[in-house]
């Protein structure tokens, strides 16, 4: 059955978009925003986004990409 629409509660989730070292792109991948802030700012999505990826890659039977970027989703860029 669907959802009414304003039933999701706003940021639970952050969400980044993440290219790889062989320029793939992944778009929109969801962080809970619980780990984000403080200090180390976005750095705790890298750790996440990894072992999503580790997981991922274990199901698929292919090894992890690395990352080379990770970008917030209507972040601007420096």
């Amino acid at each position: 059955m669907a959802k009414k629409p304003g039933t999701n509660p706003k940021g639970e989730f952050a969400f980044f978009n993440i290219v790889y070292e062989d320029d793939s792109q992944r778009s929109n991948r969801r962080v809970p925003a619980e780990l984000l802030g403080g200090l180390d700012g976005d750095e705790p999505a890298r750790g996440f986004i990894m072992e999503q990826d580790r997981e991922i890659a274990e199901k698929s039977g292919r090894p992890p990409l690395e990352i080379k970027r990770i970008e917030r989703v209507g972040a601007k860029r420096k």
